[in-house]
């Protein structure tokens, strides 16, 4: 077998496992928000002597999946001849092992297991999307990405994005705790239970905000070596190309954000908007500005940098 086809037999493999923790994550769910068969207990009180097996099994299976898409990008490398994160196939991949591992390095210094069912969830939707509309065969670099530049600002631009994501769902589930909290959810509120497992608001708002500040930072390193790199490649810094212009419009977001949390004290619901407001403009700039809108990032349709 070729190296490049064992890659997609192993993106494949990782999606597969991802589901399967996604399953595992959402009993632990269940179990944990209605752990004796309909008579509701505080989760919380339950969390230190009911076991989670579904958990333990949940994590490791996400181990793998991540060992799995490792590997699979390595192998998608050996099979290029370059760093596999030139186009948009490939920035997927490492983009989603990204938030794989944020997710895993955080649950080891906090339990952020109640959001692994949302995690694993997005992170298999990401790998199928790009197996079924981003791949594209294992070839050489276009002359403009053949620079050490491909490395430091795509690699730190896949950094920042992985962050992102992570902490867009813990905003996500925020929300929906606090709706639910404030009686905004009528209908099926029994199919609503599982929030009762899920930190308080602010706790979350809090993870979100410490994950933002680090997205932030990377973005701006993204920002500033793009630049480097468009003076090196075209010779000026700045063009208002349309991705350099939408990578500039997420660091605004994002730091208008960060400055109203910081300095005038939003918090709650508006913080949390605005998180997703960020993050929905990550991912317009990846897929909308990448397919559809023509610039000096469009040489190659499908090019990540």
């Amino acid at each position: 077998m070729e190296i490049s086809a064992l890659s997609v037999l192993l993106v494949w493999s990782s999606a597969t496992a991802l589901v399967i923790a996604l399953i595992a994550f959402a009993v632990d769910l269940a179990q944990r928000a209605d752990p004796r068969g309909g008579q509701r207990v505080n989760p919380a009180a339950t969390a230190v002597t009911m076991p989670r097996r579904a958990a333990g099994i949940a994590m490791a299976t996400t181990w793998l999946a991540t060992g799995l898409l490792v590997v699979a990008i390595v192998l998608r490398g050996m099979a290029a001849g370059r760093t596999p994160w030139a186009n948009m196939y490939e920035f997927t991949l490492v983009g989603t092992c990204a938030a794989l591992l944020a997710f895993l390095v955080l649950n080891a210094r906090r339990d952020l297991r109640f959001a692994g069912t949302f995690v694993t969830g997005v992170a298999a939707l990401f790998l199928v999307l790009a197996l079924n509309a981003f791949y594209t065969p294992a070839t050489g670099l276009f002359p403009a990405l053949q620079s050490y530049w491909l490395v430091i600002h795509v690699g730190v631009a896949i950094g920042a994005t992985g962050i992102f994501t992570v902490s867009a769902i813990l905003s996500a589930l925020q929300l929906l705790r606090d709706h639910r909290d404030e009686g905004g959810v009528v209908l099926g509120r029994r199919w609503w239970r599982w929030l009762d497992v899920m930190p308080e608001p602010a706790a979350l708002e809090s993870t979100s905000f410490r994950l933002n500040a680090v997205g932030f930072v990377a973005w701006t390193f993204t920002l500033i070596g793009g630049a480097i790199w468009a003076e090196s490649a075209w010779g000026r810094y700045w063009g208002w190309d349309p991705k350099e212009v939408w990578t500039f419009i997420i660091w605004i977001v994002y730091a208008a954000y960060l400055h109203a949390r910081t300095t005038r004290g939003w918090t709650g619901r508006r913080a949390a908007y605005l998180v997703l407001v960020g993050y929905a403009c990550v991912l317009f700039n990846f897929t909308v500005v990448n397919l559809l809108i023509n610039g000096k990032h469009s040489y190659s349709g499908l090019t990540a940098g």
